[in-house]
């Protein structure tokens, strides 16, 4: 599936709609890595650092795609995913400058179309919220390096806080495939300008 052209056929007039829009594997290509992957580099740090990570998604995501578990206890395991997600980007000591030199070895791929669409949006200056499970810092960088991250654009992700070179900590409540929604989550002036708003258009 393209983006190209998109737009046009979103024409509602007078630009009365904002875009709420996913990220791996639809601002993203089918075939690139999701973003928590992607700054995953085992050059760096290590065949044990692979196997690990390697162990938790054979156990965790056909439980992801299992719909004969109930919510709730999904739910659960997913928030076990996360976590110990997060604990190996702890335990490997993730930098800002790694997860840079990451993104620069193409591990994400930008869908056809991608970058067409959201200068578009940007220039009619439709808002756009990118709602993603995944980490808010590797679609920030990848936005920027793609020079796509534009003031229309805002990210609601985990995001990790960093102080000077070296990973802190996730911050803010954890965002995972079950509970994914911008309810309580914009700030003010964003839920301001989408209020302003009639219509929703959902891309994931």
């Amino acid at each position: 599936m393209k983006y190209q052209n998109r737009t046009k056929n979103l024409a509602i007039q007078e630009n009365n709609y904002y875009v709420v829009i996913d990220f791996d594997k639809t601002i993203t290509a089918s075939k690139s890595l999701d973003s928590w992957m992607a700054i995953i580099d085992f050059n760096i740090y290590g065949e044990d650092c692979k196997k690990e990570i390697e162990k938790l998604n054979e156990t965790y995501a056909p439980i992801e795609l299992d719909y004969q578990i109930s919510k709730e206890k999904k739910e659960q395991y997913m928030i076990e995913w996360y976590q110990k997600s997060m604990d190996l980007l702890y335990q490997y000591g993730l930098t800002k400058t790694n997860l840079q030199k990451s993104l620069q070895k193409e591990t994400l791929l930008l869908r056809e179309g991608a970058k067409e669409f959201f200068k578009n949006l940007n220039d009619s200056q439709i808002p756009v919220i990118i709602l993603s499970a995944g980490i808010g810092n590797v679609i920030e960088e990848f936005l920027k390096q793609q020079e796509i991250y534009f003031n229309n654009i805002h990210i609601i992700s985990n995001f990790i806080q960093f102080k000077g070179d070296n990973m802190q900590k996730f911050e803010g409540e954890l965002l995972h495939s079950m509970n994914k929604t911008i309810e309580g989550k914009l700030p003010k002036n964003w839920q301001d300008k989408i209020s302003k708003t009639k219509y929703a258009i959902l891309l994931r």
